[in-house]
């Protein structure tokens, strides 16, 4: 009968020092905030930040900037409307339709606890609104009119939204 090796010391460590690091980045880790128009907006599943980028929860951006969303079951489509602008996304796929064109998304949108989660990106060159993520600050700020954001300083040469 075979019975299992006990771990070694050298293992045994390791893996603490593993779970150690982990839970101490968790418990030290902060939520980014999502503000629009200087006004913080709650959602119960927050902004999530990864690679330098950050994704934002569809639906509460949507109310935030006044645009209408609307979910077509049949078709599992997500569509945003504001102002004469209509975004048309799927979760998972990063191929969407803005005002009847296609266009590619650097990231497909995603779920998190029952929400779509989209890259901020995405919300400013579809819908209009200027986005910015202080990585530093764990902030996301996003600004319905041009008067309430200073120039922008993002890379504008890529094609993907």
């Amino acid at each position: 009968m075979n019975t299992p090796r006990p771990l070694s010391i050298r293992s045994l460590l390791a893996t603490a020092g593993v779970a150690l690091f982990a839970s101490t980045a968790l418990a030290f880790s902060k939520p980014a905030t999502l503000v629009i128009d200087g006004q913080p907006i709650a959602s119960d599943v927050p902004p999530v930040t990864q690679n330098h980028e950050a994704y934002v929860p569809l639906r509460a951006v949507t109310a935030g900037i006044g645009a209408e969303m609307s979910y077509d079951k049949a078709t599992r489509t997500i569509a945003v409307t504001r102002g004469p602008d209509r975004l048309k996304l799927r979760v998972g796929d990063r191929t969407a339709t803005l005002n009847g064109r296609t266009v590619s998304l650097k990231h497909a949108p995603f779920t998190v606890r029952g929400r779509t989660m989209v890259a901020a990106r995405t919300i400013e060159r579809a819908l209009g609104p200027k986005v910015r993520y202080d990585q530093r600050k764990a902030t996301i700020d996003v600004f319905t009119t041009d008067a309430s954001v200073a120039a922008d300083g993002g890379d504008e040469s890529s094609n993907a939204f």
